[in-house]
């Protein structure tokens, strides 16, 4: 049995973060304070699940750290149109964006990564660097309702419920928007029907068709919505303008 450690439970702290979020959805920093503050045993379930899959536990004895990948720019270039590594790519130059980044704002929002006991801290850092892959492989955009509909497809996934708090914000907020909160609810059917993406080969998968990637781990076809962008919610009045 892997040590069951939970990380630190501050709900204080993480309905303050949650405040600040749902005015300002950009303020990725205060995404990371929710989940350390509330995600309990959460990544110890998730590693202890790992554990029990050969991809899973080979994943957590080597620790590859696939941000040496996704950093190689270069790399992912010379991979073919159409592959999953050449879509994550694109993902990130639509959206301004970089593995390094999210890593960054990982450090801004959260207190006690670097204390997380073996091989809990591997896992959270897992899953924090293969976000926007997911974001890649399952098609949602990284606009408002894109990344909250992934969250509804990761908490279908993984069962954190420092998520759930994240898609309650997420579904007060458009509960005026039924096709928006349609395609929230979609994200977490989504994620009850795919495969367990926690475990799976990242750094391998990149040179597949995208095609191929979605159909192995049962991701259909990628949504159709329209993307919500933050500037339009200001526009709008639903959230407060930045200072």
């Amino acid at each position: 049995m892997l040590d069951m450690t939970k990380t630190q439970f501050n709900p204080l702290r993480a309905l303050r973060a949650a405040k600040t979020l749902a005015q300002n959805p950009d303020d990725l920093p205060q995404v990371f304070t929710i989940i350390e503050s509330l995600s309990g045993s959460t990544l110890a379930r998730v590693a202890e699940r790992m554990a029990k899959s050969e991809t899973g536990s080979k994943i957590l004895n080597d620790k590859p750290d696939v941000v040496d990948v996704l950093t190689d720019h270069a790399g992912l270039e010379r991979l073919p149109e159409g592959t999953l590594g050449r879509a994550y790519l694109d993902f990130l130059r639509r959206e301004n964006i970089s593995a390094a980044g999210i890593r960054a704002a990982s450090n801004s929002g959260m207190e006690a990564q670097d204390t997380l006991p073996a091989p809990i801290d591997y896992v959270h850092r897992r899953l924090r660097d293969t976000h926007d892959l997911w974001h890649a492989a399952v098609g949602y955009h990284g606009d408002v309702l894109g990344e909250t509909a992934l969250l509804g497809f990761t908490f279908a996934q993984t069962h954190n419920p420092a998520i759930a708090l994240i898609l309650a914000i997420g579904l007060l907020k458009t509960r005026n928007a039924p096709e928006a909160r349609r395609t929230i609810l979609d994200g977490y059917k989504r994620g009850k029907k795919a495969a367990w993406l926690a475990d799976q080969p990242w750094e391998t998968m990149l040179a597949m068709p995208l095609n191929e990637v979605r159909q192995k781990l049962g991701l259909g076809d990628p949504p159709v919505y329209t993307p919500v962008r933050t500037a339009e919610l200001r526009a709008q009045g639903l959230v407060s303008a930045l200072a």
